[in-house]
């Protein structure tokens, strides 16, 4: 990339015997930097009232324009040059539209701010620039959850520039802590009382009230026994319900919306059985009518089903995502039950085995087992003591 020309100009403060001359270099106004690339003009503050200050910036400018702060190790990227690669690459990956018009707009707001601060190339990302960036990130994201994950997807962004070799190592991002307390499944008794309230809330559709109990028990119970997020569950086709003959068993294949991960997962004869009797007029899906957003669909099924039903069921949630408690109960009965984490991680379509960790190692079966043992061996270790000191104080 050719640095563009800059030029320094003057805004001259009300006054000032030098006004109407932008090029003035001995008034004490402050100085002002002007470039232009790729057909835009921008305008940058020196933050100096000296010329040769701005000489200093100007200078500065050119050498980030060049790949020159600091020395560059490849060719020099532009940040928006990396950010098209970037998302060329995670098309090929087969990620969902959804997920790349997401990271677009992420991708986007950082353009723009280190275009603000006058950084053009990836070398120019350090960590002020990143601090700076995230700034205003508690304003804008209220959720420190949401704050945690958009941090993981902008680091992937720098990752992958580092591999490119266009950035010397990939800058220190703040933490956040997430606040809010983790999802928890539902006990046996739960689960029950909330299929046996979906009649009940949807009785009020009065005709319809058969048409509409079916659907929804037959999206908790794929939910609950495959794992299956509620926009993943909502949206599956009919066809990814495949009959294994070999084993005798049906199996959901599909492919997780959030990630783009392969996701498999056997599911129990009855349940199978019950969502194939799942009555919609689109023949293609078990759920979904096909038309408008898979976004759309979610929050209508929240708002008209899952909430009312969780709320009549008697079950609370203390803000979690309601129904993100069936995810939870597949993953927590397959470790309670002994299923390796990593398997259950793939079960659950994780990219990684950490996030299936952060949420549930709790309840990996014989490590609270281990942990008892340990405490209730020191009660024996002190229960020994206890019964040895009487008898030495007797002899004594």
């Amino acid at each position: 990339m050719s640095a563009p020309l800059i030029a320094i100009f003057v805004r001259h403060a009300a006054g000032c015997k030098y006004a109407g001359d932008e090029m003035a270099r001995r008034c004490n106004c402050r100085k002002h930097l002007r470039w232009t690339l790729n057909g835009t003009q921008y305008r940058k503050s020196a933050g100096t009232r000296s010329w040769a200050e701005a000489e200093q910036v100007k200078r500065q400018l050119e050498d980030r324009f060049s790949g020159n702060t600091p020395a560059p190790i490849n060719t020099p990227k532009t940040v928006e040059e990396a950010v098209a690669l970037f998302i060329a690459d995670k098309k090929v990956q087969g990620l969902t539209p959804d997920l790349i018009k997401k990271y677009k707009l992420w991708l986007g707001r950082l353009q723009a701010y280190c275009e603000s601060e006058g950084v053009f190339t990836v070398q120019g990302i350090t960590r002020e620039i990143v601090t700076g960036f995230c700034a205003d990130w508690p304003e804008l994201y209220p959720s420190t959850y949401t704050r945690a994950k958009l941090r993981e997807r902008y680091k992937s962004f720098l990752r992958y520039c580092f591999e490119a070799q266009w950035l010397e190592s990939v800058p220190v991002w703040p933490k956040f802590k997430i606040e809010e307390p983790p999802t928890l499944p539902l006990s046996p008794e739960e689960y029950a009382r909330l299929l046996d309230t979906v009649h009940t809330v949807c009785a009020v559709r009065k005709r319809e009230g058969a048409y509409w109990t079916a659907r929804v028990r037959g999206l908790f119970q794929l939910m609950r026994w495959s794992g299956l997020a509620i926009m993943d569950a909502l949206t599956l086709r009919r066809d990814e319900l495949v009959h294994d003959e070999s084993k005798c068993v049906y199996r959901v294949v599909t492919q997780r919306t959030k990630t783009g991960t392969d996701v498999t997962v056997p599911i129990p004869p009855a349940v199978a059985k019950e969502l194939l009797a799942v009555p919609n007029s689109n023949k293609t899906y078990f759920f979904w009518s096909g038309e408008g957003s898979k976004k759309s669909i979610t929050g209508n099924w929240g708002k008209r089903f899952i909430v009312p039903t969780f709320k009549a069921a008697g079950i609370e949630s203390d803000g979690h995502m309601r129904s993100h408690r069936l995810r939870d109960t597949f993953a927590v009965d397959l470790l309670e039950k002994g299923v390796p984490m990593e398997e259950v991680s793939k079960l659950l379509g994780h990219e990684s085995i950490r996030t299936t960790e952060k949420h549930y190692a709790k309840w990996v079966k014989g490590r609270q087992d281990r942990l008892d043992s340990l405490v209730m061996g020191t009660w024996k270790a002190k229960d020994k003591r206890n019964k040895i000191q009487p008898s030495s104080t007797a002899s004594r």
